[in-house]
């Protein structure tokens, strides 16, 4: 292939990104950036999304299939970082030359879809329920903050903790999606306090008590946005309006989702522009 061959179908990738994400809180968030920041975390996004449809099983077919896909992903970071010819990873290199973004936070990413590929997660234990999210938020955090001109030490740190919020509160929200495909990312030690001993996730999602234990995750998640909260009101250095407006919407949805409660048949929480606009306006994020 073609060097123009391959920045031609990079630019095709991105533009289809771009319109999948339209409308999404993302997306609103990352228009409060300048144009090359902008540009860069729609190329993060675009891989996310690329090694996720992989996870998700977006027509890739069986397990073995799914797992050498994600090799090639791995291969192709490999050539990306090497000065070698990355294909589909090629959209990539202005923004890892720009702002720096680490190969091994890549990598972590594609480690966290390959717990979704190596088999379906069903209550996983906290820890691993932790693991995951480090690899497949966290992970992305930390790219991103090289993006938003963040020290890596308060941006780690930043990372960690809204990664997690911002991944439990997706998990909060797409529990009958993830069902739907035979996962179940609620806590085992929540479920087993909550007298639900069974693991099949239809069956789990439809039983009453499932109320109680999204209500603790819940809990968890408002814990680790004080945390990034914390980070903001120290000021670090960088662009910081698109992760607290981030913060601020993905709370919104929990406590919307929190007043609205998980019992079966639940109403999936959305944030409409009216209120996305006050929330910039209240949260002191224009200009």
């Amino acid at each position: 292939m073609s060097t123009a061959e391959t920045t031609s179908g990079a630019s095709q990738d991105i533009n289809a990104v771009r319109q999948k994400a339209a409308g999404s809180s993302f997306y609103s968030a990352m228009r409060l950036m300048p144009k090359a920041e902008r540009d860069a975390m729609l190329a993060i996004y675009a891989f996310c999304r690329a090694v996720d449809d992989i996870a998700d099983d977006e027509g890739i077919g069986s397990r073995s299939e799914r797992h050498d896909a994600l090799m090639r992903w791995r291969a192709d970071l490999d050539a990306l970082y090497d000065a070698g010819a990355p294909k589909q990873a090629a959209f990539l290199s202005d923004a890892v030359k720009r702002y720096g973004l680490r190969k091994q936070d890549f990598l972590a990413v594609i480690d966290g879809m390959e717990m979704d590929v190596a088999e379906d997660i069903r209550a996983p234990n906290l820890n691993t329920l932790d693991l995951y999210c480090e690899r497949v938020a966290s992970a992305v955090g930390r790219l991103s903050i090289k993006v938003f001109g963040m020290e890596e030490g308060p941006g780690f740190e930043l990372a960690h903790h809204l990664g997690r919020a911002l991944q439990l509160t997706n998990i909060l929200r797409d529990l009958d999606e993830d069902a739907g495909i035979g996962r179940l990312y609620l806590p085992r030690e929540y479920l087993r306090a909550a007298g639900i001993v069974a693991d099949d996730p239809l069956a789990v999602i439809s039983d009453p008590a499932v109320d109680g234990v999204c209500r603790e995750l819940a809990g968890l998640a408002h814990a680790r946005y004080q945390d990034a909260e914390r980070v903001f009101r120290a000021r670090p250095k960088g662009r910081i309006r698109t992760p607290k407006l981030m913060a601020a919407v993905y709370s919104e949805i929990l406590r919307e989702m929190e007043k609205a409660g998980w019992v079966h048949p639940r109403v999936k929480v959305r944030v409409g522009k009216a209120k996305l606009l006050r929330i910039i306006v209240t949260s002191g994020l224009l200009g």
